[in-house]
């Protein structure tokens, strides 16, 4: 090959200071390396130099040596010195010809050449600075691949920035159509052993091939120090009948920032429990600093009105999300408590926190019936008076009054939370006891169990009560950024009635049996209609005051837009959802806040699209991890699925059907019967969709959220705590899901 003008890749390997641009260069370097790189040679940027008949001559003795002299088509594609960089990738910028016949290929290059001096090379260039590097261009030549598949990997996930997984897209034959945006193609998720196909269109590869190419790129990455965005290809050939070959490799730009889930101090810290199941996502900055303080406030007022004492749940913010730890009380505040009560508040903890799920009739007559009743006849019509007080207030309050309005909504709906967690909690519990009975009483009296074959939650369905519960507010989150949807209309189902009709004959059915089954041990027979009647009584409270507990929402984003509107008026935001960005000391202080809210919610961009784990950290020996518990005797020693994604199984049953991701009540509409309702959280408001849908799925929650009660009482199955569904999982998928083992998996 002519001098300098002309190299072969495996030659570029030994001479690194040999200009060759980015993509030739580390395609030699990985070639060296020992992985699949097609033969290539380069046109260096001296050849520019050259006579262009010259180096056509040149060009043309290059692709009669070797493998070239045994191939017909080529890929010219360009090489630039400031190309693939860490900072700049420059992808798309140059031009790539593929499919390009022997004669055409010096024609190629020197197109290749002049595509440096294109428009969009020098707006991409401009503000960019590829340390001094001048921005010539090289070109690569390599023998056409016969691709049966194609397309583009990255070993870091590019919204996330999560280094653990890998996301491979493709598509069949050539990868063009991918680049350029002209197709979707097939995406796959791999972490380690897992691979998830995330969509399939074309089902291009398979998940063996989707395994080779994510274990193709961490090589890679290992190699070049950096994750890496990679372009391959699988043509036909080999033991296996297919060959993975490496067509680029260059630095993923623009990362987002690896993150850390530290636990903050000892215990198991979940970010589903309490409030954390109404904040499916990281907090603004406003509600972090302000209204959820409140909200723990209240529920610490609460708890002393009604048991005598304030035992603080410690919570934290960690990159944005909400968490919780288990309660660990310090002995100063539990003697401070032990006197103020006389000790009655052991016999109180007592009920509510062990004796409600190993004798839940005895734990309400003692204790949960009575603060039921305080709710239901103090603590609810408080509640209610004071948002019609502050919905008549908040109209010309000025910003001082709107900041108080505030403060009082935010504790009182702190009170609420209290009860939701104490009265209504117990309704999980409570059916843990009924299930404990059954095994315990009725497994062997009931045969081969036919008549609760999906366990005692057959027990709990279509309950009476359950319609008279106002319907509450459609709110996505309780972070009072999220506007508040309206209302959305009933969903009146042809084939409900008759369902729902069949779920109570089903329910009477095996109530009927059990207590058959019981007719000779009448005190046996006896516990087990009190413990029904109270699993049954509390599953309808627990919804009632779930669906209560955010009715101050509406008047308390009011408030905060309002306060909005007056910064926006004081010339201190350019825009009213600008506050939600803000700390409640910015809006007392001076001088603009525009450039403040907008880096905070630069960052909780960041945070959004970064999943949080469900719990961080270790549960106390002592106490250990009840829920934990809860659900390994819900699954007991059923196997679950390779590549399956695992959350608690909630409410029992398998149905098959689409995956329907819904992520606010606008998109009620789209979801059809049959579908299976996907979603981070659900709250009251879409209880509709559960008369309509096969199955549900969550990524948070846990056996007492509303998914998961709900589910139960429309008879259908549910899967909740998996993490991460609604990313891992596509509209139109069809997917398995198995309620009483926890797992959703790809349908055939």
């Amino acid at each position: 090959m002519e001098g300098s003008a002309i190299v072969t890749l495996s030659n570029v390997a030994w001479e690194p200071g040999r200009v060759v641009g980015g993509k030739a260069a580390s395609l030699a370097r990985l070639a060296a390396a020992g992985f699949p790189v097609p033969p290539g040679f380069v046109v260096t940027p001296d050849a520019w130099s050259m006579p262009p008949d010259r180096l056509a001559e040149a060009i043309t003795s290059a692709l009669a040596v070797g493998a070239f002299a045994e191939t017909s088509r080529f890929a010219v594609r360009s090489s630039a010195v400031a190309e693939d960089l860490q900072d700049a990738s420059y992808a798309g910028q140059y031009e790539t010809f593929l499919d390009v016949p022997r004669e055409g290929v010096a024609d190629a290059v020197a197109r290749c050449r002049d595509a440096a001096t294109a428009s969009r090379v020098a707006a991409y260039t401009s503000g960019r600075n590829p340390g001094g590097i001048e921005a010539d261009i090289a070109v690569l030549v390599q023998p056409m691949i016969q691709a049966r598949a194609a397309g583009v990997a990255f070993t870091a996930n590019p919204v996330t920035g999560d280094r653990t997984e890998t996301i491979v897209t493709a598509v069949r034959g050539l990868g063009e159509r991918l680049v350029g945006g002209e197709a979707l193609g097939d995406e796959w998720s791999i972490r380690g052993r897992e691979v998830i196909p995330r969509r399939i269109e074309e089902e291009a590869i398979s998940a063996e091939q989707a395994s080779a190419i994510a274990r193709l790129g961490r090589r890679i990455e290992v190699v070049l120090g950096a994750p890496q965005d990679i372009e391959w290809a699988i043509e036909p050939g080999g033991r296996t009948g297919w060959r993975l070959l490496l067509l680029q490799a260059r630095p993923m730009t623009a990362l987002p920032p690896e993150v850390s889930w530290e636990p903050p101090g000892p215990g198991l810290w979940s970010r589903n429990f309490r409030l954390g199941e109404w904040l499916p996502e990281p907090m603004t900055p406003l509600f972090g600093d302000w209204l959820l303080p409140l909200i723990e406030d209240g529920y610490l007022d609460g708890m002393l009105d009604s048991i005598g004492a304030r035992i603080p749940f410690r919570y934290a913010t960690i990159n944005g999300w909400y968490f919780n730890a288990t309660p660990r009380p310090k002995p100063r505040l539990i003697f401070e408590a032990l006197a103020r009560t006389r000790g009655r508040i052991l016999g109180t903890l007592f009920n509510i926190l062990i004796r409600v799920s190993r004798n839940p009739a005895a734990a309400d007559r003692e204790v949960i019936s009575g603060l039921y009743r305080r709710w239901i006849d103090d603590e609810l019509p408080a509640y209610e008076r004071l948002i019609a007080d502050a919905h008549d207030q908040r109209a010309g309050a000025s910003p001082d009054e709107l900041e108080d309005l505030v403060d009082r909504l935010g504790r009182a709906a702190g009170r609420q939370l209290w009860f939701l967690s104490v009265v209504g909690g117990s309704a999980w519990k409570m059916e843990a006891g009924l299930a404990a009975f059954a095994r315990k009483h009725l497994t062997e009296l009931l045969g081969d169990g036919a008549e609760l074959e999906e366990g005692v939650q057959v027990l709990l369905r279509a309950l009476s009560g359950i319609d008279d519960v106002p319907a509450g507010l459609p709110i996505q989150s309780a972070d009072w950024f999220r506007q508040i949807a309206n209302t959305p209309p009933p969903i009146a189902e042809a084939g409900w009635v008759d369902r729902h009709q069949a779920l109570v004959e089903q329910r009477r059915r095996a109530e009927s049996a059990c207590l058959a089954a019981l007719a000779r041990k009448p005190k046996l027979r006896r516990r087990f209609a009190e413990l029904l009647g109270v699993a049954s009584r509390y599953a309808v409270i627990r919804e009632h005051q779930a669906r209560v507990f955010p009715a101050a929402w509406p008047t308390l984003r009011t408030c905060a837009i309002s306060l909005g509107e007056a910064l926006v008026a004081d010339g201190r935001l350019s825009s009213v959802e600008q506050v939600f960005f803000l700390h409640r000391a910015d809006l007392r202080g001076r001088g603009a806040l525009g450039g403040v809210a907008d880096a905070r919610r630069a960052l909780w961009e960041r945070q959004l699209r970064q999943p949080a784990p469900l719990t961080i950290g270790a549960p106390p020996k002592l106490i250990g991890d009840p829920v934990g518990r809860a659900v390994e005797r819900a699954r007991g020693s059923r196997p679950i699925p390779p590549d399956a994604i695992v959350g608690q199984p909630a409410s029992t049953g398998i149905a098959t059907g689409p995956a329907r991701v819904i992520t606010d009540p606008s998109e009620f509409p789209s979801f059809k019967p049959g579908d299976v309702l996907v979603a981070a959280t659900t709250a009251p408001a879409w209880t509709p969709l559960f008369a309509r849908a096969a199955a549900v799925v969550t990524d948070g929650g846990a056996l007492a959220a509303h998914a998961s009660i709900v589910a139960r009482e429309y008879g259908i199955p549910a899967v909740v705590g998996t993490g991460d569904a609604t990313r891992r999982l596509a509209n139109g998928q069809s997917v398995t899901v198995n309620g009483t083992v926890g797992v959703v998996t790809l349908a055939d």
